[in-house]
């Protein structure tokens, strides 16, 4: 070049390219972090879903599976769950297969945006369906008897509504749950004292685990006896759904699966758990809370339940409309046995404790 010659500017192009540079350099960066971010997030969703699967997958009871058609739980289909808790696993309690003490029938109904907790008494006359030969006990001997599928069967013949879900807790799981859910807020509708914990009616009362299982087990300071502790039992259920869907953070989350998977059995699937905590979320705001109204009777020996047919009939029209099916005549062992004893002098108007007799030749074409 000869010296008269310019020489290029090139001050700018290099700062051009210096700016490109660093632009794409930043960009970059935000591009990695951003594909960092999601991929944290991708793999914590992924911990997250596996974490929840691998908990509830030991929940899961293989023994009972049914089949879950495509888009039962879609949120728009309506469904029944049987519930039930068994005295294991809570205040010195260990047998391995404990009575039900605790029976109720949830009833899901996206529709009226409501679900129903039915209580069954737990000393509610009724058929061993599914024994090898003809047997009456209590309701809650089913479960102990022939386990969960017998307990489904033999409520379902009871009030002739279709059962193919359980969910079955014991109670030390129930206090772990309410626990882990940082407790919950009753205002009790008795006062009396049980298990070192006081409760006074009227007032709002914050119950932990602990609290909350002694409020819902008393029963023979209640003056209503069982119907007063299903009643307790029902509060405690409700509230307990009301705080969990009311949770807004992931923070307890490792804690309750940890809880379920040790203290829960149930047939429903991870997928139809998912699908419905997913899309029944608005049926959580308004409960109906109701229960089979028996009668005192003597079987044996020993005291007994005896659901009236009128009272039988009433729960069914009532379960079936909540499900969208269409009301039956109930034709079953409890409803023959009722006419028989029945025919033979048992009223049901009669406030005195009467003997109520079995008679072994029901058959299930419906001698009644």
């Amino acid at each position: 070049m000869k010296n008269n010659e310019k020489r290029p500017d090139t001050s700018r192009v290099k700062m051009h390219s210096d700016d490109y540079h660093k632009k794409h350099r930043v960009l970059g960066w935000i591009i990695s972090i951003v594909a960092i971010c999601a991929v944290a997030a991708v793999a914590y969703s992924a911990y997250v879903y596996f974490k929840a699967k691998s908990a509830v997958d030991q929940t899961y009871d293989p023994k009972n599976q049914v089949e879950v058609r495509d888009g039962e739980f879609n949120g728009k289909n309506k469904f029944a769950v049987l519930l039930m808790g068994t005295d294991t696993g809570a205040l010195d309690r260990t047998e391995k297969r404990g009575r039900t003490d605790t029976i109720i029938l949830a009833i899901v109904n996206p529709q009226k945006k409501r679900y129903t907790l039915m209580s069954i008494p737990r000393d509610t006359m009724a058929q061993m369906v599914g024994n090898s030969s003809f047997r009456v006990e209590k309701i809650n001997a089913a479960y102990t008897i022939g386990g969960a599928k017998m307990a489904m069967d033999s409520v379902s013949k009871l009030i002739n509504v279709p059962v193919k879900y359980y969910a079955l807790v014991n109670m030390g799981g129930i206090m772990k749950m309410i626990r882990y859910v940082g407790g919950i807020n009753i205002r009790p509708n008795l006062t009396f004292e049980y298990g070192g914990y006081e409760f006074k009616k009227g007032k709002m009362t914050h119950m932990g685990g602990g609290g909350a299982l002694a409020y819902s087990r008393m029963r023979y300071d209640d003056p209503k006896g069982d119907y007063g502790r299903q009643e307790r039992q029902r509060q405690v259920i409700i509230a307990l759904i009301k705080k969990a869907v009311s949770l807004g953070s992931l923070s307890n989350l490792d804690s309750i699966l940890s809880t379920v998977s040790g203290n829960v059995k149930t047939n429903l699937p991870f997928r139809a758990l998912q699908s419905i905590a997913l899309n029944y979320r608005s049926c959580a705001d308004h409960e109906v809370s109701d229960y089979l109204h028996g009668y005192n009777a003597t079987i044996d020996g020993s005291s007994y339940q005896i659901q009236p047919t009128t009272e039988l009939q009433r729960v069914s029209n009532y379960a079936r409309s909540e499900l969208g099916l269409e009301q039956e005549f109930i034709n079953s062992n409890e409803t023959y046995q009722n006419q028989r004893n029945v025919a033979d002098g048992f009223s049901f108007k009669s406030k005195k404790n009467q003997e109520y007799k079995i008679y072994d030749d029901y058959t299930e074409e419906g001698d009644n």
